[in-house]
């Protein structure tokens, strides 16, 4: 059958025009109403990867594991202090380093350390600020303020730490059980902010401890350096009756007179 030039032409454009709009599709099986699309299946594989990984993760978020003895320490409440108290020399230190009770430490230091002499603050009147006898009273009176609030640091928190074993024992508990209610993602992280907090705890009841250990160290290095300095000036002070005073033979009557007291 001959095609005129019209009727090729017209097969020509419409071939062309079906090879433009092709996909890449094809028939199986000799049906031509079954497509197999190489590109939507490559897709559908990408979108069930990605499905299979975030189930994955779900559930490794959702499993629990039991093995956690291995990390598993001892915790170890403080025991009561109980120091002897013969003749009353000790009234209220047991007290006070056990509890949190300002007037039983007050109480214990007064109790345990030197009474001033009562006539003490006629002579200290006398004396000029600066001097040997007013910084050993600056250190007395400073040692009176601090020592007294380092017992009572002390005791509380022995105490603090005896009322927070219950908590941290549960803590502890929870935190090594292996069971589902314990082992959820919201309820781990429960147990994270609550660990988190009970340090948050120690940590300042330890920073009291802390403070009261650099006051006693003040009071050290107070009470070393004044012995330094008193040493220093009875060495300066030697030299100047030496300089004042003839130490030799021939003149020991004025020498004994004179000399250091």
């Amino acid at each position: 059958m001959k095609l005129n030039v019209s009727t090729r032409r017209k097969l020509i454009i419409g071939g062309a025009t079906l090879l433009l709009t092709a996909t890449p599709s094809f028939a199986l099986f000799g049906i031509g109403d079954i497509v197999f699309d190489p590109t939507s299946y490559g897709s559908l594989v990408s979108q069930l990867t990605t499905l299979q990984t975030q189930y994955n993760m779900l559930k490794n978020n959702i499993t629990h594991f039991s093995v956690k003895q291995q990390w598993q320490t001892a915790l170890h409440a403080l025991e009561n202090v109980n120091v002897a108290n013969m003749f009353g020399e000790t009234a209220g230190m047991s007290i006070a380093l056990n509890t949190n009770s300002p007037s039983a430490s007050s109480t214990a230091w007064k109790a345990a350390t030197i009474a001033m002499n009562g006539s003490a603050p006629t002579y200290l009147a006398t004396q000029s600020l600066g001097n040997a006898r007013t910084s050993q009273l600056a250190l007395i009176e400073t040692s009176d303020a601090v020592s007294p609030d380092c017992l009572t640091a002390v005791g509380q928190y022995r105490n603090d730490r005896s009322n927070n074993i219950r908590a941290n024992n549960s803590l502890l508990s929870q935190q090594f059980d292996g069971s589902d209610s314990t082992n959820s993602e919201v309820e781990q992280l429960n147990l994270l902010n609550a660990a988190e907090a009970q340090k948050a705890a120690e940590m300042q009841s330890q920073g009291t401890l802390q403070a009261c250990l650099a006051s006693q160290m003040t009071l050290a290095n107070m009470e070393r350096r004044n012995a330094h300095v008193e040493d220093l000036n009875a060495v300066v002070f030697v030299q100047q009756e030496r300089a004042a005073n003839d130490t030799s033979a021939a003149k020991e009557g004025s020498t004994w007179d004179t000399y250091l007291p």
